[in-house]
């Protein structure tokens, strides 16, 4: 039975607020993760950068390994000057930027996308799915509905344009 939305309000801004603040210790990385059989070309290695502190970041590398891709998990002492080389705004930020084949990729982006993209190659800078959605890859949350999100195209000067909607 799913949980009445005021729940499941109160339950996402406790989990994005201990996302957002310091913990006792870094999060591990998922390393042990088998990587998923796939009949697809294998996946380019893709560098995410993250917060040792984030609770959430992991989660979505630990997603991306379990299909497939080889993950570069760099942790960074600031995300704000990774973020500015790459031409994130703040408007399109996550926790998390990651760069794949020349393109950025910003938060939880679902796997599903990143590889669109790289079998598309359209001429944009990546793909942004700004903020921490709940019911994006590493922000699941057992027993509560989340609702859809769209994952935006960011283009070259800045603008964006929904690239694929995802109903969790």
């Amino acid at each position: 039975m799913p949980l009445p939305r005021a729940i499941a309000s109160w339950l996402l801004a406790a989990f994005l607020t201990a996302c957002s603040q310091a913990v006792p210790t870094p999060v591990e990385s998922a390393h042990a993760a088998p990587p998923r059989k796939t009949t697809d070309a294998a996946a380019p290695k893709i560098v995410v950068h993250r917060d040792a502190y984030c609770g959430c970041c992991h989660l979505w590398v630990e997603h991306l390994r379990k299909e497939g891709f080889t993950v570069d998990d760099r942790v960074e002492d600031a995300m704000s000057p990774v973020k500015e080389r790459l031409g994130i705004v703040p408007a399109h930020a996550s926790c998390h930027t990651a760069e794949i084949e020349g393109y950025v990729v910003e938060g939880h982006v679902p796997a599903s996308d990143i590889r669109r993209l790289l079998r598309e190659k359209p001429a944009i800078r990546g793909l942004v799915l700004p903020g921490m959605p709940l019911g994006s890859p590493g922000m699941e949350v057992d027993g509560v509905d989340a609702p859809p999100y769209t994952v935006l195209a960011l283009g070259k000067d800045g603008s964006t344009k929904p690239y694929a909607e995802h109903t969790p």
